[in-house]
């Protein structure tokens, strides 16, 4: 089981993001909107704080997985494993 981050930032989840094809399609406020092309396509909403919640990220990484179905941790590894 791969450990979730404790010190990311919504900018930092944004550009690992980018590995998975994600790309950012607006800003609001305090708020960035991800979209993955896809097939399927898939929006996703990233609050720009710093450090990002840990329950805040475990429920992004969640509908990521479910959008690419698969599991958090391949999502934790394609993000962060080098």
């Amino acid at each position: 089981m791969t450990r979730i981050p404790r010190d990311l930032s919504g900018a930092e989840l944004v550009k690992a993001l980018r590995r998975l094809g994600y790309e950012e399609t607006r800003t609001t406020g305090s708020h960035v909107r991800v979209t993955c092309p896809g097939p399927p396509q898939h929006h996703q909403t990233i609050p720009k704080h710093d450090p990002l919640k840990v329950g805040t990220l475990s429920g992004i990484l969640d509908e990521i997985a479910q959008a690419r179905k698969t599991t958090r941790d391949e999502v934790l590894r394609a993000l962060f494993d080098d």
